[in-house]
């Protein structure tokens, strides 16, 4: 299991990137948190932004496959886009997760 991190101007682009991706069996879950709030560097200034962030947990077998279906649809030039790896996953949740990315994409 992998869960993939991603931001997005809006907790509506979130949803839509989401539900295309649990409907296309790319992920198993998406969770989507509004309300964060950025500080970082663009083009040489510092820049604010009120964003949503979004997890997606998958498999790690289709990491690709999520990165190029976020990476459709995001609306940013250079997303903040990465997966990382849980240290333990409980078996009945990745046995689920497992069912709900399964072969019947």
């Amino acid at each position: 299991m992998i869960i993939v991190y991603t931001t997005l101007p809006s907790e509506t682009v979130a949803k839509e990137i989401g539900r295309e991706l649990v409907e296309k069996r790319l992920a198993g879950c998406v969770n989507i948190f509004p309300g964060m709030f950025s500080i970082y560097r663009w083009e040489g200034e510092i820049e604010t932004a009120d964003e949503t962030v979004m997890l997606v947990k998958t498999r790690q077998d289709l990491e690709n496959e999520v990165f190029e279906a976020i990476s459709a649809k995001h609306p940013y030039t250079t997303p903040a886009l990465f997966a990382f790896a849980p240290h333990h996953v409980a078996a009945p949740y990745f046995e689920w997760l497992c069912n709900q990315t399964g072969p019947e994409r």
